[in-house]
């Protein structure tokens, strides 16, 4: 196939990554960053998840669709490396909104997105699309779902996961046959039939994804979205759609409380998903940097602590991210404390996130002893706190 000046060869199947969310329910946390750069897990971005299982899964070209507040996001990227993405024939490729003679055209909906970058689609000599959100936190091998999609000769296969019939009017919902063929699907449901709710993972044709999106472009009244438009017009028409079940552990972090929870999940003897692994394990662009230092009157307990840290103060029940000091007769509980952040002495933290590059002044009393993850402190990116600040439980500083 010749294709944008040179030979491409045959691939199975290639990724779409949706990577350009504002996440405007983690408040502070993205006011700077697009959601799938936000830190996590003391080393990690929540996109690496993707990445990851994307290379862990053998799709070795990957376009990732970035769109608010790119900056952090590209350069974090840069090559692909780290993910086994820098490939001379496929690879990591940052694609941007799509640049008309009257300007930049943001992306309308998660379909559209798709639809302006039908270009790159057809750059690779491929048989399917695995279209993907980066935005949640899991491990799954993709190539398992795709499979069961060629195995059905699915023009779609949708991820499903059960959740609470209560978290359920927040997905997509669907129901299925005993062969796994989707009969039903409802986005956002306000009385949900099953709680079977799509994971916001999709494999499609590429030939039958292509024809679905020239169409749905065309259709004013479309809101060019997957599972608004896309998903039900196909199950409508007749095209063969099923579904593949997922078992392991996935987190939708799209609240602060979601985000705290999967981030306390990686803690105790047996956390619910483990992270360094030697199959399936998740990779991050990291600056090299010197072993945690735990000083003579530092004290972590049931904490993960990384790579950079000092510290002279207790941890407990906390993530702590690289490159984080924390100073002499400061206590951090049940917290999450983001990368390049410096805590004085005297510091009380509890039940709080705290983002990159802030410094909190000696004396400090941030969140509250008890207030649960529904009453998280907050304090947003580059904060510069004075000493003896306080920033009670709920509270919010940007």
């Amino acid at each position: 196939m010749i294709a944008y000046g040179g030979y491409r060869k045959k691939k199975r199947c290639i990724a779409m990554l949706l990577a350009g969310g504002q996440g405007t329910r983690l408040k502070a946390l993205t006011a700077k960053v697009a959601k799938p750069a936000v830190s996590f897990g003391s080393k990690y971005r929540i996109i690496d998840f993707t990445l990851s299982n994307c290379a862990n899964s053998n799709i070795d070209t990957v376009g990732i669709l970035t769109q608010y507040e790119p900056l952090l996001l590209n350069d974090y990227i840069n090559d692909g490396k780290p993910w086994d993405l820098d490939r001379a024939n496929g690879g990591a490729h940052i694609l941007s909104p799509y640049q008309a003679k009257k300007g930049a055209e943001w992306y309308k909906g998660t379909a559209n997105a798709i639809y302006q970058n039908i270009k790159y689609l057809e750059k690779y000599d491929s048989d399917h699309v695995l279209i993907l959100s980066g935005d949640h936190i899991y491990k799954m091998d993709y190539s398992l779902m795709l499979a069961e999609h060629v195995k059905h000769d699915a023009d779609c296969t949708i991820a499903v996961i059960d959740v609470d019939l209560s978290e359920a009017p927040r997905f997509g919902i669907m129901s299925y046959d005993e062969a796994m063929r989707i009969t039903d699907f409802e986005e956002k449901p306000p009385k949900p039939k099953s709680n079977k709710a799509s994971m916001g993972i999709y494999i499609f044709k590429k030939d039958v994804l292509v024809e679905e999106l020239m169409r749905d472009e065309n259709d004013p009244a479309s809101s060019k979205d997957f599972g608004k438009n896309i998903i039900p017009y196909m199950l409508k028409t007749g095209r063969r759609m099923y579904a593949y079940r997922f078992t392991g552990y996935w987190k939708d972090v799209g609240t602060l409380e979601s985000l705290w929870e999967a981030n306390m999940d990686l803690l105790g003897s047996n956390p619910a998903i483990r992270l360094n692994e030697p199959y399936r394990r998740i990779f991050a662009n990291n600056d090299a940097l010197p072993p945690c230092y735990i000083g003579e009157r530092g004290e972590v307990v049931g904490s993960i602590v990384t790579a950079g840290c000092e510290i002279e103060g207790r941890v407990e029940n906390s993530v702590i991210s690289e490159n984080v000091s924390i100073g002499r007769g400061s206590v951090v509980r049940n917290s999450v404390i983001m990368r390049d952040t410096a805590v004085g002495e005297n510091v009380v933290i509890d039940y709080a996130i705290v983002d990159e590059d802030v410094r909190i002044g000696g004396g400090s009393r941030i969140g509250g002893q008890n207030a649960g993850k529904e009453r998280l402190a907050l304090i947003g990116r580059g904060s510069r706190l004075n000493e003896e600040t306080v920033v009670p439980a709920g509270g919010e500083l940007d």
